[in-house]
């Protein structure tokens, strides 16, 4: 490969590592063609973008990044295979259904501004919640106090309506 598709390339890679907040390193040994095609439709129906890379043009491009990536270094052998994705446990959760197979498996994650290194790491990504996820349970925790005093007063009003009517058509 010419230097100059090697420097294009690390500029590819650098500039998805801007636009994706979140992404998968993933060890594709064993996947055959059939295979990795079917995982190539699930990430783009999860809207997940899936590049198979160097490891060396990776690690350059994890060097000439802002952010330190040095504990992913170590995951960069093998077959590498590069999931970005705007939702953190996207790509995790289409891993967990490959997870009986064994392949691919998660080599490392860089995740809601954390890096995740090991296969053993999986569950906790599912588990991980997008902020617009966490934002909606806040909502929801802080409406829930409102529509119960709502409520309460809704049946209040009905049941002292009814006590005063009762009371009004009682003979005397």
């Amino acid at each position: 490969m010419k230097k100059e598709v090697k420097d294009t390339i690390i500029v590819e890679l650098g500039q998805k590592l801007k636009a994706f907040p979140h992404f998968y390193l993933v060890d594709l040994t064993g996947l055959n063609a059939e295979a990795t095609s079917n995982l190539r439709r699930k990430c783009f129906k999860s809207e997940i973008k899936m590049v198979v890379v160097k490891n060396t043009l990776l690690h350059k491009a994890f060097e000439a990044s802002d952010v330190d990536f040095a504990p992913l270094y170590g995951c960069l052998k093998g077959t590498t295979a590069v999931m970005f994705s705007q939702t953190a446990n996207v790509p995790a959760k289409l891993l967990k259904e490959y997870a009986k197979d064994g392949v691919p498996s998660l080599k490392a994650a860089y995740a809601e501004e954390s890096i995740y290194v090991g296969a053993d790491k999986l569950s906790e990504l599912v588990a991980l919640k997008s902020k617009n996820e966490v934002i909606a349970e806040i909502v929801a925790l802080l409406q829930s106090p409102a529509k119960n005093v709502v409520s309460a007063l809704q049946s209040g009003a009905g049941t002292l309506h009814g006590v005063l009517k009762t009371l009004g058509e009682r003979p005397e």
